[in-house]
């Protein structure tokens, strides 16, 4: 007979005006790594969230077993008493605090006078040793990577003595080195009799490192798959996710490069906004034909994000130089405003801190980047807003019972598509697409890849930095890589392969 740690029966969880999760059930067994797969808004997270008391008792239905017991957690803290730990997809670090401070706070180490700081320090290293960390406890979070980061997340939880591990989306944000060590740490803390629950969209990496995987469908449990012998299918998977099949990842399209160039750039150069003797771009020169989707390769901190926000109106960094010329003329480009009035228009990776205001409307949300268009003698025209927002919400298949629900309401993947309805309705001549696809289910990148043809199609430029090497190479015509903020290779995709890609990085790094 199985060994349970944890059963969830026929969990059921309504939010105004849809039901979320319905009559969910899920059995985890204890010691292995169990993952959760599914669209977005197909309810993974709200399961978890569930689980872990972020949704208190009482705010749903069914039963949570947890080691035997029926379990009715109303806070987050009642369910790290037990030992189950979530970390979420946005990580819940204080970037101006040490990693000590961080791992221990709302659990401090007091000492007879306050907080015993020689403790803190010291256990908060003997945890980060753990995880492979080897920076001092008193490092501060702003100044170590996303990956390190994520260390330290898992740092935390065991320094709240874990039994049952919950990972949402952990690898979004990493590169592929990053994200092996990851997994590969929590195959490790499976041989110590860890159990985890990862939600992830990389398949391959489901793949990997998961015993067992449960597909979630419209709030529903559809199946859990047996991944012991790891040689599971990822359109095995898929076709539980979607309910068909899903033939071919990239939407095949007729390449018409245009040879007018849309945008080009050339010896453009940045710098830090914080220290500004740190150039972080460097005499970096490309170009965007219409009718082209050009791809952006890199290892984390290339420099690739850095570029395209600098170029959308100065909105990073200082001491900026270089050329930039649209369609064959010369712009100086100062606000955001001037870049958006250039025909320019960039989606950013962080949709919550950056791209969106979850506070308001999807409505609101999508008109905001040209006002203009829905407004009438200066006052904002609300049944043309909605009928937009309704009209791009068909176009992108947002799941939403309203466009009038706000942003902070939708699943990751849809928070993503009405980040990109509110650029496509600025209408852009040049769209940069930042980690456009990141932390959202291949249904939804199939959808958005559809809209990048169809932009191209219409003759418009498209720029796709991703850290998904075989998305670019899927999807582009032509490929720039860029490291330590340099460009360092520039290869169309029918010649491209990921060796070729990272040759051209490592090569770059003994120069």
């Amino acid at each position: 007979m199985a060994d349970l740690i944890l059963e969830m029966k026929n969990i059921t969880k309504e939010f105004p005006g849809v039901k979320a999760l319905d009559q969910v059930n899920l059995k985890v067994e204890r010691g292995e790594i169990h993952a959760l797969v599914g669209e977005n808004g197909a309810g993974k997270s709200t399961l978890m969230n569930v689980l872990s008391g972020t949704y208190p008792f009482g705010s749903y239905t069914g039963d949570i077993v947890y080691n035997g017991e029926v379990c009715q957690f109303k806070t987050l803290r009642d369910s790290e008493e037990r030992g189950i730990v979530i970390i979420h997809q946005e990580l819940a670090l204080i970037p101006e605090l040490s990693i000590g401070e961080n791992m221990f706070l709302g659990n401090e180490r007091k000492g007879r006078f306050g907080i015993d700081w020689d403790r803190t320090y010291h256990e908060a290293e003997e945890h980060m040793r753990q995880v492979g960390l080897k920076e001092e406890s008193t490092t501060l979070i702003k100044d170590i990577g996303t990956g390190k980061q994520q260390l330290v997340e898992i740092a935390k939880a065991l320094s709240k003595q874990v039994k049952l591990l919950i990972l949402d989306e952990p690898t979004s944000s990493l590169n592929e080195e990053d994200a092996k060590m990851l997994l590969d740490l929590l195959l490790h803390f499976k041989q110590e009799g860890m159990t985890s629950i990862i939600i992830s969209h990389k398949l391959n990496e489901i793949s990997y490192v998961a015993d067992k995987i449960t597909v979630i469908r419209d709030g529903s449990t559809i199946e859990t798959i047996d991944n012991a012998d790891r040689n599971i299918n990822e359109d095995r998977i898929i076709q539980g996710m979607v309910g068909r099949e899903l033939s071919d990842r990239y939407p095949k399209r007729e390449h018409h490069v245009s040879d007018t160039v849309g945008m080009a750039v050339k010896n453009w150069s940045v710098h830090h906004p914080l220290y500004p003797e740190k150039k972080v771009v460097d005499n970096v020169s490309f170009n965007v034909h219409r009718g082209e989707i050009v791809g952006f390769s890199g290892l984390q901190g290339a420099g690739r994000t850095e570029l395209a926000m600098s170029i959308f109106g100065r909105s990073y960094g200082t001491d900026i130089s270089g050329e930039l010329t649209i369609d064959g003329k010369s712009r100086t480009l100062k606000t955001v405003r001037d870049a958006i009035e250039a025909g320019l228009a960039y989606v950013t990776e962080d949709r919550k801190g950056n791209g969106l205001i979850l506070t308001e409307s999807i409505a609101k949300n999508i008109t905001m980047s040209k006002l203009d268009k829905v407004c009438s003698k200066g006052v904002i025209d609300t049944d043309k807003e909605n009928a937009v927002a309704e009209e791009y919400k068909e176009k992108l298949r947002t799941k939403t019972p309203s466009v009038q629900q706000n942003v902070g309401n939708l699943s990751g993947g849809n928070q993503q598509k009405v980040l990109l309805s509110k650029w496509m309705f600025a209408d852009p001549e040049v769209l940069i697409l930042d980690e456009p696809t990141r932390g959202i289910d291949v249904g939804a990148k199939y959808e958005i890849y559809c809209i990048m043809n169809d932009l191209v199609a219409q003759g418009k430029s498209v720029i796709m930095i991703s850290s998904e090497m075989p998305e670019l190479l899927g999807m582009c015509d032509r490929i720039y890589v860029m490291n330590e903020g340099r460009m360092v290779a520039e290869m169309p995709a029918a010649e491209a392969t990921q060796e070729k890609i990272m040759a051209a990085i490592l090569q770059s790094d003994k120069q």
